[in-house]
Protein backbone atom coordinates (compact mmCIF):
# COMPACT_ATOMS: atom_id res chain seq x y z
CA UNK A 1 0.00 0.00 0.00
CA UNK A 2 1.59 3.67 -1.08
CA UNK A 3 2.10 6.43 1.68
CA UNK A 4 -1.14 8.06 0.81
CA UNK A 5 -2.97 5.25 0.79
CA UNK A 6 -1.43 4.46 4.43
CA UNK A 7 -2.10 7.61 5.37
CA UNK A 8 -5.96 7.76 4.60
CA UNK A 9 -6.15 4.50 6.49
CA UNK A 10 -4.78 5.48 9.68
CA UNK A 11 -6.49 9.03 9.73
CA UNK A 12 -9.85 7.07 8.80
CA UNK A 13 -8.82 4.28 11.19
CA UNK A 14 -8.28 6.30 13.97
CA UNK A 15 -11.49 8.52 13.35
CA UNK A 16 -13.50 4.77 12.91
CA UNK A 17 -12.64 4.11 16.61
CA UNK A 18 -12.86 7.85 18.32
CA UNK A 19 -16.33 7.33 17.21
CA UNK A 20 -16.93 3.80 17.78
CA UNK A 21 -15.59 3.27 21.63
CA UNK A 22 -17.77 5.44 23.47
CA UNK A 23 -21.15 4.65 21.70
CA UNK A 24 -20.23 1.21 22.23
CA UNK A 25 -19.42 1.73 25.89
CA UNK A 26 -22.73 3.77 26.12
CA UNK A 27 -24.98 1.37 24.64
CA UNK A 28 -23.26 -1.70 26.90
CA UNK A 29 -23.31 0.01 29.87
CA UNK A 30 -27.34 0.63 29.35
CA UNK A 31 -27.63 -3.12 28.27
CA UNK A 32 -25.59 -4.25 31.35
CA UNK A 33 -27.77 -2.46 34.23
CA UNK A 34 -30.92 -3.32 32.60
CA UNK A 35 -29.84 -6.78 34.46
CA UNK A 36 -28.35 -5.75 37.28
CA UNK A 37 -31.05 -7.28 38.80
CA UNK A 38 -29.16 -10.55 38.41
CA UNK A 39 -27.34 -10.00 41.75
CA UNK A 40 -29.34 -7.32 43.65
CA UNK A 41 -32.45 -10.67 43.42
CA UNK A 42 -30.46 -13.66 43.09
CA UNK A 43 -27.44 -13.08 45.57
CA UNK A 44 -24.62 -13.63 42.58
CA UNK A 45 -21.21 -12.30 43.25
CA UNK A 46 -20.32 -9.39 41.06
CA UNK A 47 -17.67 -11.74 39.84
CA UNK A 48 -20.90 -13.21 38.15
CA UNK A 49 -22.24 -9.70 37.06
CA UNK A 50 -18.98 -8.76 35.06
CA UNK A 51 -18.99 -12.04 33.33
CA UNK A 52 -22.31 -11.67 32.24
CA UNK A 53 -21.60 -7.86 31.30
CA UNK A 54 -18.62 -9.38 29.29
CA UNK A 55 -21.18 -12.39 27.22
CA UNK A 56 -23.36 -8.95 26.95
CA UNK A 57 -20.66 -7.28 24.51
CA UNK A 58 -20.72 -9.48 21.15
CA UNK A 59 -24.39 -9.08 20.78
CA UNK A 60 -23.58 -5.03 20.91
CA UNK A 61 -21.11 -4.80 18.23
CA UNK A 62 -22.51 -5.85 15.25
CA UNK A 63 -24.77 -3.19 15.45
CA UNK A 64 -22.83 -0.34 16.50
CA UNK A 65 -19.97 -0.85 13.63
CA UNK A 66 -21.68 -0.06 10.27
CA UNK A 67 -22.52 3.25 12.03
CA UNK A 68 -18.97 4.18 13.76
CA UNK A 69 -17.54 3.61 10.15
CA UNK A 70 -19.85 6.21 8.26
CA UNK A 71 -18.70 8.69 11.16
CA UNK A 72 -15.15 7.56 10.59
CA UNK A 73 -15.03 7.84 6.50
CA UNK A 74 -17.15 10.77 6.23
CA UNK A 75 -15.78 12.54 8.85
CA UNK A 76 -12.23 11.99 7.84
CA UNK A 77 -12.98 13.29 4.58
CA UNK A 78 -14.63 16.37 4.84
CA UNK A 79 -11.59 17.22 7.53
CA UNK A 80 -9.46 16.63 4.14
CA UNK A 81 -11.71 18.78 2.03
CA UNK A 82 -11.92 21.59 4.28
CA UNK A 83 -7.99 21.51 4.37
CA UNK A 84 -8.00 21.38 0.63
CA UNK A 85 -6.30 17.69 1.01
CA UNK A 86 -8.50 16.36 -1.47
CA UNK A 87 -8.19 19.35 -3.90
CA UNK A 88 -4.18 18.21 -4.00
CA UNK A 89 -4.28 14.35 -4.79
CA UNK A 90 -6.52 15.30 -7.23
CA UNK A 91 -4.49 17.99 -8.73
CA UNK A 92 -1.43 15.71 -8.38
CA UNK A 93 -2.85 13.36 -10.99
CA UNK A 94 -3.53 10.40 -8.21
CA UNK A 95 -6.04 7.90 -9.56
CA UNK A 96 -9.34 7.66 -7.02
CA UNK A 97 -8.20 4.12 -5.91
CA UNK A 98 -5.83 6.11 -4.12
CA UNK A 99 -8.63 7.22 -2.18
CA UNK A 100 -10.96 4.18 -2.65
CA UNK A 101 -8.80 1.60 -2.24
CA UNK A 102 -7.95 1.96 1.78
CA UNK A 103 -11.38 3.05 2.90
CA UNK A 104 -12.46 -0.19 1.27
CA UNK A 105 -10.15 -2.69 2.76
CA UNK A 106 -10.95 -0.75 6.11
CA UNK A 107 -14.48 -1.72 5.35
CA UNK A 108 -13.84 -5.22 4.18
CA UNK A 109 -11.81 -6.45 7.52
CA UNK A 110 -14.73 -4.62 9.37
CA UNK A 111 -17.14 -7.02 7.31
CA UNK A 112 -15.24 -9.99 8.03
CA UNK A 113 -14.82 -9.13 12.05
CA UNK A 114 -18.48 -8.66 12.10
CA UNK A 115 -19.55 -12.11 9.99
CA UNK A 116 -17.11 -13.50 12.27
CA UNK A 117 -18.79 -11.51 15.62
CA UNK A 118 -22.46 -12.59 14.40
CA UNK A 119 -22.00 -16.04 13.78
CA UNK A 120 -19.66 -17.23 15.76
CA UNK A 121 -19.26 -15.38 18.91
CA UNK A 122 -22.45 -13.70 19.29
CA UNK A 123 -24.23 -17.50 19.50
CA UNK A 124 -21.89 -18.45 21.84
CA UNK A 125 -21.93 -15.52 24.60
CA UNK A 126 -25.83 -15.70 24.35
CA UNK A 127 -25.91 -19.13 24.70
CA UNK A 128 -23.74 -18.95 27.88
CA UNK A 129 -25.57 -15.80 29.38
CA UNK A 130 -28.84 -18.12 29.33
CA UNK A 131 -26.91 -21.07 31.11
CA UNK A 132 -25.58 -18.93 33.29
CA UNK A 133 -29.42 -16.87 34.32
CA UNK A 134 -30.43 -20.48 34.19
CA UNK A 135 -28.01 -21.80 36.66
CA UNK A 136 -28.40 -18.56 38.98
CA UNK A 137 -32.41 -19.48 39.48
CA UNK A 138 -31.65 -23.50 39.49
CA UNK A 139 -32.36 -23.92 43.22
CA UNK A 140 -34.39 -20.88 44.57
CA UNK A 141 -34.18 -21.89 47.85
CA UNK A 142 -31.09 -22.98 48.40
CA UNK A 143 -28.91 -20.34 47.01
CA UNK A 144 -31.09 -16.92 46.35
CA UNK A 145 -32.93 -16.72 49.87
CA UNK A 146 -30.34 -15.92 52.79
CA UNK A 147 -31.50 -16.63 56.50
CA UNK A 148 -33.80 -13.86 58.02
CA UNK A 149 -33.57 -11.89 54.67
CA UNK A 150 -36.75 -11.03 53.22
CA UNK A 151 -36.54 -11.86 49.53
CA UNK A 152 -38.51 -11.44 46.28
CA UNK A 153 -38.05 -14.58 44.04
CA UNK A 154 -40.81 -14.12 41.36
CA UNK A 155 -43.55 -10.86 40.43
CA UNK A 156 -45.64 -11.46 43.56
CA UNK A 157 -43.91 -14.37 45.47
CA UNK A 158 -42.05 -13.57 48.68
CA UNK A 159 -39.66 -15.85 51.15
CA UNK A 160 -38.62 -15.69 54.59
CA UNK A 161 -36.80 -18.26 56.45
CA UNK A 162 -35.44 -18.20 59.50
CA UNK A 163 -32.46 -20.96 59.39
CA UNK A 164 -31.17 -23.16 56.81
CA UNK A 165 -30.40 -27.09 58.56
CA UNK A 166 -28.35 -29.70 56.48
CA UNK A 167 -30.80 -32.31 54.16
CA UNK A 168 -32.38 -28.81 52.12
CA UNK A 169 -34.46 -28.47 55.71
CA UNK A 170 -36.02 -24.95 56.34
CA UNK A 171 -37.18 -23.33 60.07
CA UNK A 172 -39.36 -20.49 60.17
CA UNK A 173 -40.85 -20.17 56.89
CA UNK A 174 -43.00 -17.03 55.64
CA UNK A 175 -44.22 -17.16 52.43
CA UNK A 176 -46.66 -14.43 50.50
CA UNK A 177 -48.13 -15.10 47.36
CA UNK A 178 -49.38 -12.28 45.13
CA UNK A 179 -49.64 -13.23 41.65
CA UNK A 180 -52.99 -14.61 41.82
CA UNK A 181 -55.32 -10.59 41.64
CA UNK A 182 -58.61 -12.72 43.11
CA UNK A 183 -56.57 -13.60 46.47
CA UNK A 184 -53.99 -12.53 48.67
CA UNK A 185 -52.01 -15.88 50.10
CA UNK A 186 -49.43 -15.46 53.15
CA UNK A 187 -48.37 -18.97 54.67
CA UNK A 188 -46.47 -19.43 57.76
CA UNK A 189 -44.87 -22.86 58.84
CA UNK A 190 -42.38 -24.18 61.42
CA UNK A 191 -40.34 -26.30 59.44
CA UNK A 192 -40.16 -27.05 55.67
CA UNK A 193 -38.20 -28.57 52.85
CA UNK A 194 -37.35 -28.81 49.61
CA UNK A 195 -37.68 -31.94 47.30
CA UNK A 196 -34.76 -33.25 45.40
CA UNK A 197 -36.18 -31.86 42.23
CA UNK A 198 -36.30 -28.39 43.81
CA UNK A 199 -40.26 -28.38 42.24
CA UNK A 200 -41.97 -28.60 45.55
CA UNK A 201 -41.44 -27.25 49.05
CA UNK A 202 -42.81 -29.29 51.55
CA UNK A 203 -44.20 -27.31 54.86
CA UNK A 204 -45.12 -28.82 58.00
CA UNK A 205 -46.98 -27.39 61.15
CA UNK A 206 -48.03 -24.13 59.67
CA UNK A 207 -51.37 -22.35 58.43
CA UNK A 208 -52.59 -20.30 55.71
CA UNK A 209 -54.14 -16.79 55.68
CA UNK A 210 -56.50 -16.51 52.10
CA UNK A 211 -57.34 -12.56 52.02
CA UNK A 212 -59.97 -11.64 48.62
CA UNK A 213 -60.22 -8.66 47.04
CA UNK A 214 -63.67 -7.78 49.07
CA UNK A 215 -61.37 -8.13 52.44
CA UNK A 216 -63.01 -11.03 53.86
CA UNK A 217 -60.30 -13.95 55.18
CA UNK A 218 -60.55 -17.34 55.61
CA UNK A 219 -57.31 -18.88 58.00
CA UNK A 220 -56.64 -22.52 57.31
CA UNK A 221 -54.31 -24.97 59.80
CA UNK A 222 -52.60 -27.81 58.05
CA UNK A 223 -49.53 -30.88 59.53
CA UNK A 224 -48.20 -30.52 55.77
CA UNK A 225 -48.89 -28.48 52.76
CA UNK A 226 -47.09 -28.69 49.25
CA UNK A 227 -46.13 -25.43 47.77
CA UNK A 228 -46.06 -25.68 43.64
CA UNK A 229 -42.39 -24.38 42.63
CA UNK A 230 -42.23 -25.98 39.47
CA UNK A 231 -43.25 -23.12 37.73
CA UNK A 232 -40.80 -21.45 38.77
CA UNK A 233 -37.86 -23.92 38.39
CA UNK A 234 -39.18 -24.52 34.94
CA UNK A 235 -38.79 -20.78 33.54
CA UNK A 236 -35.64 -20.50 35.26
CA UNK A 237 -33.69 -23.40 36.33
CA UNK A 238 -33.54 -24.22 32.12
CA UNK A 239 -32.20 -22.12 29.69
CA UNK A 240 -34.03 -22.01 26.71
CA UNK A 241 -31.89 -21.55 23.84
CA UNK A 242 -33.85 -19.50 20.53
CA UNK A 243 -32.76 -18.93 17.87
CA UNK A 244 -30.59 -16.05 18.21
CA UNK A 245 -28.88 -18.06 20.13
CA UNK A 246 -28.38 -20.85 17.77
CA UNK A 247 -25.13 -21.35 15.89
CA UNK A 248 -24.64 -20.90 12.20
CA UNK A 249 -24.10 -24.71 11.48
CA UNK A 250 -28.18 -25.35 13.46
CA UNK A 251 -29.51 -22.60 11.33
CA UNK A 252 -28.39 -24.32 8.41
CA UNK A 253 -29.82 -27.72 9.35
CA UNK A 254 -32.00 -27.08 12.25
CA UNK A 255 -32.98 -30.24 14.59
CA UNK A 256 -36.29 -31.25 13.36
CA UNK A 257 -37.20 -32.53 16.74
CA UNK A 258 -35.96 -29.18 18.68
CA UNK A 259 -39.12 -28.23 20.56
CA UNK A 260 -38.47 -24.13 20.42
CA UNK A 261 -37.74 -25.19 16.22
CA UNK A 262 -40.83 -26.81 16.19
CA UNK A 263 -43.32 -24.32 17.86
CA UNK A 264 -41.25 -21.23 15.75
CA UNK A 265 -39.81 -22.59 12.39
CA UNK A 266 -40.13 -18.98 11.14
CA UNK A 267 -38.06 -17.26 13.25
CA UNK A 268 -35.14 -19.67 12.43
CA UNK A 269 -35.98 -18.64 8.88
CA UNK A 270 -35.70 -14.73 9.86
CA UNK A 271 -32.41 -15.57 11.86
CA UNK A 272 -30.84 -17.51 9.29
CA UNK A 273 -31.40 -14.96 6.71
CA UNK A 274 -30.46 -11.74 8.98
CA UNK A 275 -27.25 -13.30 9.70
CA UNK A 276 -26.09 -13.75 5.96
CA UNK A 277 -26.76 -10.25 5.47
CA UNK A 278 -26.08 -7.78 8.32
CA UNK A 279 -22.25 -8.49 7.78
CA UNK A 280 -22.70 -6.80 4.46
CA UNK A 281 -23.40 -3.33 5.59
CA UNK A 282 -20.56 -2.01 6.51
CA UNK A 283 -18.97 -2.36 3.15
CA UNK A 284 -22.35 -1.12 1.86
CA UNK A 285 -22.37 1.71 4.30
CA UNK A 286 -18.60 2.47 3.06
CA UNK A 287 -19.54 2.62 -0.36
CA UNK A 288 -22.28 5.17 0.50
CA UNK A 289 -20.12 7.40 2.17
CA UNK A 290 -17.82 7.35 -0.21
CA UNK A 291 -20.22 8.32 -2.96
CA UNK A 292 -21.14 11.29 -0.71
CA UNK A 293 -17.55 12.93 0.69
CA UNK A 294 -15.10 11.11 -1.38
CA UNK A 295 -14.95 13.70 -4.00
CA UNK A 296 -13.40 17.13 -3.53
CA UNK A 297 -15.52 19.81 -3.57
CA UNK A 298 -16.06 23.75 -3.00
CA UNK A 299 -16.83 24.61 0.59
CA UNK A 300 -19.95 26.68 -1.26
CA UNK A 301 -21.52 23.06 -2.69
CA UNK A 302 -21.97 21.90 0.72
CA UNK A 303 -25.77 22.41 2.49
CA UNK A 304 -25.77 19.78 4.50
CA UNK A 305 -22.81 18.09 6.58
CA UNK A 306 -21.66 14.82 4.39
CA UNK A 307 -21.97 13.10 8.04
CA UNK A 308 -25.34 14.04 8.45
CA UNK A 309 -26.51 12.73 4.95
CA UNK A 310 -24.64 9.62 4.99
CA UNK A 311 -26.28 8.92 8.35
CA UNK A 312 -29.57 9.33 7.24
CA UNK A 313 -29.28 7.31 4.37
CA UNK A 314 -27.62 4.41 6.56
CA UNK A 315 -30.53 4.56 9.40
CA UNK A 316 -32.91 4.12 6.25
CA UNK A 317 -31.01 1.36 5.01
CA UNK A 318 -30.80 -0.30 8.17
CA UNK A 319 -34.27 0.17 9.10
CA UNK A 320 -35.36 -0.88 5.85
CA UNK A 321 -33.55 -4.70 6.38
CA UNK A 322 -34.49 -4.87 10.02
CA UNK A 323 -37.93 -4.18 8.30
CA UNK A 324 -37.19 -7.31 6.06
CA UNK A 325 -36.02 -9.75 8.54
CA UNK A 326 -38.68 -9.31 10.47
CA UNK A 327 -41.36 -9.90 7.89
CA UNK A 328 -39.29 -13.28 7.37
CA UNK A 329 -40.60 -14.75 10.19
CA UNK A 330 -44.10 -14.91 8.61
CA UNK A 331 -44.05 -14.15 5.09
CA UNK A 332 -40.84 -15.73 3.10
CA UNK A 333 -41.05 -13.57 0.15
CA UNK A 334 -39.19 -10.84 1.76
CA UNK A 335 -35.94 -12.93 1.79
CA UNK A 336 -35.28 -11.45 -1.42
CA UNK A 337 -36.41 -7.89 -0.29
CA UNK A 338 -33.74 -8.59 2.27
CA UNK A 339 -30.76 -9.28 0.04
CA UNK A 340 -32.22 -6.86 -2.86
CA UNK A 341 -31.76 -4.08 -0.09
CA UNK A 342 -28.12 -3.56 0.24
CA UNK A 343 -27.04 -4.92 -3.31
CA UNK A 344 -29.01 -1.95 -4.51
CA UNK A 345 -27.81 0.66 -2.22
CA UNK A 346 -24.27 -0.32 -3.18
CA UNK A 347 -24.81 -0.46 -6.61
CA UNK A 348 -26.29 3.00 -6.74
CA UNK A 349 -23.08 4.33 -4.34
CA UNK A 350 -20.72 2.42 -7.21
CA UNK A 351 -22.73 4.46 -10.31
CA UNK A 352 -22.44 7.64 -8.35
CA UNK A 353 -18.47 6.91 -7.27
CA UNK A 354 -17.90 5.40 -11.03
CA UNK A 355 -20.29 8.37 -13.21
CA UNK A 356 -18.53 11.43 -10.64
CA UNK A 357 -21.84 12.07 -9.57
CA UNK A 358 -21.96 13.03 -5.78
CA UNK A 359 -25.26 11.41 -3.95
CA UNK A 360 -27.29 13.27 -1.60
CA UNK A 361 -30.00 13.32 -0.07
CA UNK A 362 -33.07 15.19 -2.08
CA UNK A 363 -32.38 19.08 -2.08
CA UNK A 364 -36.07 19.75 -0.71
CA UNK A 365 -34.76 17.19 2.60
CA UNK A 366 -31.72 18.51 2.73
CA UNK A 367 -33.07 22.44 2.19
CA UNK A 368 -35.31 21.90 5.68
CA UNK A 369 -32.92 19.92 7.54
CA UNK A 370 -30.19 23.10 6.75
CA UNK A 371 -33.13 25.82 7.14
CA UNK A 372 -33.49 23.70 10.84
CA UNK A 373 -30.20 23.77 11.90
CA UNK A 374 -29.64 27.29 11.07
CA UNK A 375 -32.87 28.47 13.00
CA UNK A 376 -31.43 26.30 15.95
CA UNK A 377 -28.22 28.37 15.44
CA UNK A 378 -29.92 31.51 15.65
CA UNK A 379 -32.11 30.87 18.54
CA UNK A 380 -29.30 30.03 20.77
CA UNK A 381 -27.00 33.09 19.73
CA UNK A 382 -30.11 34.86 20.58
CA UNK A 383 -31.08 33.62 23.64
CA UNK A 384 -27.33 33.65 24.67
CA UNK A 385 -26.61 37.19 23.77
CA UNK A 386 -29.45 39.38 25.98
CA UNK A 387 -28.17 37.22 28.90
CA UNK A 388 -24.78 38.10 28.06
CA UNK A 389 -25.74 41.60 28.02
CA UNK A 390 -27.43 41.33 31.72
CA UNK A 391 -24.62 40.32 33.20
CA UNK A 392 -22.34 43.03 31.50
Amino acid sequence: MKLLETYILRRVGQMFLVALLPVLAIIWTTQVLQRINLVTDSGQSMGSFAKLATLILPSIIPVVLPFALVIGITQTLTTMNNDSELAVIDAAGARRSTILRPILVLAAIISAFSFLVDNVIEPKAKSGARQMIAAAYADLLSTVIEEKNFRRIDNGLYVQISERLSGRILKGLFVVDERDPAFELIYYAREGAVDAKGTSLIMHDGEVHRKTTTGDVSVIRFDSYSFDLSDLTQNRGQATLRASDRELSFLLDPDKNDKDYISRPGSYRAELHRRLSDWLLPMVFALVSLAIAGDARSHREARLHPMVSALVLAFTIRWATFYAANQIDTKPMFIGVLYAIPFAASALAIASIVFHKRLSLASFVSDRIAMLWRKLVQNRRGTAGPSAGGRA
